[in-house]
């Protein structure tokens, strides 16, 4: 399946799950904010199956001072 991932195109064997593509990428999944489709995925939504085309924005929390 084709996917567009932080405005990279991606590829990932269909069916996935946005937790599955955070899986993918090596991230936790209380550590990350997710947009798909330009639209903010709450963490309980995170099971949402993925399809062709989807558009993914991934972006880590990162602590500092």
């Amino acid at each position: 399946m084709k996917l567009i991932v932080n405005g990279q195109p991606y590829e990932c064997p269909a069916p996935a799950t946005i937790h599955d593509l955070i899986a993918r990428h090596g991230l936790t999944p209380e550590k990350v904010a997710v947009e798909l489709n330009r639209r903010l995925v709450r963490t309980e939504r995170y099971p949402t199956e993925l399809k062709e085309g989807d558009e993914i924005e991934i972006v880590t929390f990162v602590g500092g001072g």
